[in-house]
């Protein structure tokens, strides 16, 4: 271990705003604020393991590690990571012992199998884990596009389906519940090469609904009022639209039901909640597909979406499922 430093658990509430700032300057594309991190800490799934480490010198923290399990493809045995090192603090043997800690966490704990995810330009951080056995096993191809460079005109006909704000459908005293079941419907049709695993309601919506960067406003859900499922009522569709600190805007989910497909109505929310944000002032949008979402591709791409460096699923694998 490098001299004076220490490794230990984080302790919240204290270090919220320091992790914040570590966790920023190592990914600058991606920042978070302390807000962001209470909440996710303050609702996770209490039935899933999950702990965070930091190491520190002096005081002031250099790096941030998380380690849990996957609660998008759960399995006892998988688990999900993420390491930040400081910019300032790398090359001085700061993650490796971070890393020390956490291999002796998930190997205590019989882990088989712990998945993270990357930039392909994050040249150190593939080289870091790869040397230590990790493998790319997926790509998710991210797509940007500025409002004011979008052609937001071309809405296609709804005919009987109407458009409601997600603040709108606050007066729906059942709006969670059937954006939950929505949700798992539209996910199990997402190639993202792996076996999801549902949420339970309340921390899908604590997690999703509730998140302080969704914008209600800026997000939309596609109605048929002339149907009335026991389980998602009239609800057939949704975009979520969320806003980073960094100032960007992203996008959450896109999809319709399958008998609602290949009439233009998702690339309608995705209209809707561009619209909406260009009358609000506009501003840049990021998303991301699976390379076998062809048709999501396209669909992204004729608006004027434009590809970036992919994001990278590299796993390590401890043992045999």
């Amino acid at each position: 271990m490098t001299p004076d430093l220490l490794i230990r658990p984080v302790r919240f509430p204290d270090d919220y705003a320091a992790a914040a700032a570590v966790l920023s300057a190592s990914n600058p594309e991606w920042p978070v604020t302390a807000e962001l991190l209470r909440h996710e800490h303050e609702h996770r799934d209490p039935a899933l393991y999950f702990t965070s480490l930091v190491a520190e010198r002096g005081g002031h923290l250099l790096a941030v590690m998380g380690v849990g399990h996957d609660d998008f493809a759960f399995e006892p045995w998988r688990y999900w990571a993420n390491l930040q090192v400081h910019p300032d603090a790398r090359r001085q043997g700061v993650g490796a012992a971070l890393y020390r800690d956490f291999l002796q966490i998930v190997q205590e704990r019989g882990a088989r199998e712990v998945r993270t995810m990357l930039s392909e330009t994050d040249a150190p951080g593939l080289g870091f884990l790869q040397a230590r056995g990790w493998q790319e096993t997926w790509r998710r191809h991210e797509f940007r596009l500025h409002t004011a460079h979008a052609d937001l005109t071309a809405m296609p006909d709804l005919g009987h389906l109407r458009l409601e704000t997600l603040d709108a459908l606050t007066r729906d005293p059942q709006r969670d519940a059937r954006l939950h079941e929505l949700d798992w419907l539209l996910f199990q049709d997402v190639p993202m090469g792996q076996t999801l695993t549902r949420r339970p309601l309340e921390a899908w919506v604590q997690q999703e609904l509730q998140d302080p960067a969704v914008r209600p406003h800026l997000s939309f859900v596609l109605l048929d009022d002339r149907r009335d499922d026991p389980l998602t009522g009239p609800y057939v569709g949704y975009t979520t639209l969320g806003e980073n600190p960094g100032g960007f805007h992203y996008i959450g989910m896109t999809g319709v039901l399958r008998e609602y497909r290949g009439r233009g109505l998702a690339r309608a929310l995705k209209l809707a909640s561009m619209r909406a944000l260009q009358a609000a002032g506009g501003g840049e949008i990021r998303t991301f597909n699976d390379p076998p979402n062809t048709a999501m591709i396209r669909m992204n791409r004729a608006l004027g979406f434009q590809p970036q460096p992919d994001r990278l699923r590299l796993e390590l694998r401890l043992g045999t499922p």
